[in-house]
């Protein structure tokens, strides 16, 4: 008589698939407590001061809606090379987490700035028209417009044929709005010199790269478990459909 191998805990194998989930979860608590709390170099000369500690969520913020743009990107020509419905729905939620992290660069972006540039020139608030402000206002403006494209289309196949090709126009778009533009001219976005929005390096010190690159890899697995949530939602509404047509 043959007798089944059960796990030694129920959720051992929900456990082991979510593994990432976790980790997202205990690196986010991580970022947050030591974002607060490590030392930190004070910049007087940048007007930074202890702002700079929101280095460690409004870069990682874009960081993460380029990441999640450009797999957006991938899915959308993956639609148009064989036109399945899956890779379309994946690119869709994709550029949704895209867009939910851009406005939260945006909003830790003004809030930056609200200080910062005012201490720094004397005049400012949350939205002074800056290059890298308005490039970014632009490139996110874009992808609402997706959105909204989108929602205006009924034919399934027509909606993911057109809304696939203008996420690649997006996309392409967005690349100069937020890294060659901004390089272009004056700018006084922190870590500017002469117009290059980069990072400067004397802006992250050994003891902030400790939470820095955390806080990217943790904001990133938080998105890929929004996608995950959203794909399974729009699978399980499928399925509803199915059984009640």
């Amino acid at each position: 008589m043959k007798t089944e191998h059960l796990p030694l805990c129920p959720y051992y194998s929900s456990m082991k698939l979510a593994w990432w989930k976790i980790l997202s979860a205990v690196l986010l608590t991580y970022v947050i407590i030591a974002g607060f709390t490590i030392h930190t170099p004070t910049l007087e000369s940048g007007g930074l001061l202890q702002t700079i500690r929101n280095l460690f969520f409004h870069v990682p913020m874009w960081f993460n809606m380029v990441f999640f743009f450009s797999i957006s990107f991938y899915y959308a020509i993956r639609y148009l090379r064989g036109f399945n419905p899956e890779f379309d729905a994946r690119s869709v939620e994709f550029a949704k987490i895209g867009i939910f992290f851009s406005v939260l660069g945006m909003i830790t972006g003004m809030e930056w700035a609200n200080f910062t540039w005012t201490t720094k020139t004397g005049r400012g608030g949350p939205w002074t028209g800056d290059p890298k402000q308005i490039c970014a206002a632009i490139a996110m403006l874009i992808y609402f417009a997706y959105f909204i494209l989108r929602g205006g289309m009924k034919d399934e196949e027509k909606r993911g044929r057109i809304s696939a090709v203008y996420n690649i126009f997006a996309f392409v778009l967005m690349v100069p709005l937020i890294y060659i533009i901004p390089r272009m001219v004056d700018s006084l976005h922190p870590g500017s010199e002469g117009g290059n929005p980069g990072m400067n390096p004397k802006d992250l010190d050994p003891m902030m790269r400790l939470v820095f690159y955390p806080a990217v890899i943790g904001w990133f697995l938080l998105g890929l478990w929004f996608y995950n949530l959203k794909i399974r939602m729009r699978r399980l509404n499928h399925q509803l459909q199915e059984h009640t047509d």
